[in-house]
């Protein structure tokens, strides 16, 4: 089971300073009802759900495909959360904002043990590094929303965006639901469009493959020089799709010139600290998307073995497709998440003008 994913196009411009304070004030209270009415817990579910975080946004202001829709909402709930004292808070943030989130963990009011503290920094640095290198989709991370208890659980808000399409994508992760940070960590993967050719490293298919890479990366990389090379690197990717094409140089030898020294410098760094695990690999520095990616061809072209090239989307946005395109609506857990949402709306201390609004608003979500 995955959290979530979604594509949304991007616009220009930005929420206004009265509708930020609003959202402000609204997002805390329906914070405030989830978390007395059930635990900080729940809520950090309800945030890690799709359904729930589409709706919730929705309500605080935005229509169903409006660009600001993960940033602002984050932007208001870390404000309101971060002056409250419900045992729940946020770091991090949208651009320089997102690289802020160890010395936010560091600086809460939560009296936290080193292992906590350790434990929460992995999992910011691990689920940005994961969606960023290791699911290839052409989606890059520009907001990076780290939102946690004081008893350490947590979870993830990111998105990324795409430099062709100019679309993002939301990562949604939940900590409890987190059994492996490389092996499909997410709940829900929920995009409008399905990328023709993504590597997901993060795919139960590239098991072995993510096996094999490790393995490579403990013995010297040396002998592998002829695969960095921008012709073998190009060769490799041609051989795993299946094309028919192949172009060497006209010069037998392999010089420097034909290297890709960074990849190729990055892999001897990491054959000189043995990481124990791929988890382990993926987070070490300059192990990047590039890296990763030769591995994973040089695994497939040696040993034979398999790697997943499917976009790993199963929703489109938050809600599937009315016609059942790319999968019908799950109306049960749909459903749940309005029912809770409107709930909270009902018990919330707010303006009774704004919870009319909010539950007018929340009514076009309803099947």
């Amino acid at each position: 089971m995955r959290t979530g994913i979604a594509d949304l196009p991007l616009h220009y411009g930005k929420a206004p300073s009265w509708l930020f304070s609003r959202m402000k004030n609204l997002s805390g209270k329906i914070a405030e009802s989830i978390i007395l009415d059930f635990s900080e817990k729940e809520f950090l579910k309800r945030l890690s759900d799709p359904y729930f975080f589409q709706a919730f946004a929705c309500v605080l202001g935005y229509d169903w495909h409006s660009s600001g829709t993960t940033t602002v909402t984050c932007a208001a709930l870390k404000e309101s959360l971060n002056s409250l004292n419900l045992g729940i808070k946020v770091a991090g943030g949208k651009g320089k904002s997102s690289r802020n989130v160890f010395k936010e963990i560091e600086n809460s009011e939560f009296n936290f043990s080193e292992r906590k503290i350790n434990n929460l920094k992995k999992a910011s640095k691990l689920s940005a590094k994961v969606d960023n290198n290791c699911i290839q989709d052409n989606y890059f991370l520009y907001h990076h929303n780290l939102i946690f208890t004081e008893k350490g659980n947590w979870a993830v808000i990111q998105q990324g965006m795409s430099p062709e399409n100019k679309f993002a994508r939301r990562y949604h992760w939940l900590s409890w639901n987190v059994k492996n940070f490389v092996q499909e960590p997410q709940n829900a993967v929920c995009c409008n469009k399905k990328e023709k050719r993504v590597l997901d490293l993060t795919s139960k298919k590239s098991k072995e493959t993510r096996k094999i890479s490790l393995d490579i990366v403990k013995e010297n990389p040396d002998h592998l020089r002829r695969y960095f090379s921008p012709r073998g690197q190009k060769n490799l990717f041609n051989f795993c799709q299946r094309e028919i094409y192949l172009k060497m140089p006209f010069h037998h030898e392999i010089l420097d010139s034909d290297l890709n020294d960074k990849v190729l410098k990055n892999l001897k760094a990491a054959y000189e600290i043995q990481p124990k695990n791929y988890e382990e690999l993926v987070s070490l520095k300059g192990i990047g998307s590039k890296s990763l990616r030769a591995l994973a061809l040089i695994s497939q072209l040696i040993y034979g073995s398999e790697v997943s090239w499917e976009d790993p989307v199963k929703y489109s946005f938050a809600h599937g497709g009315k016609d059942g395109i790319p999968f019908p609506v799950n109306k049960k857990v749909y459903d749940s998440s309005i029912r809770t949402l409107k709930e909270a709306l009902e018990s919330a201390e707010i303006g009774k003008k704004e919870k009319l609004n909010a539950l007018k608003k929340l009514s076009k979500f309803e099947i």
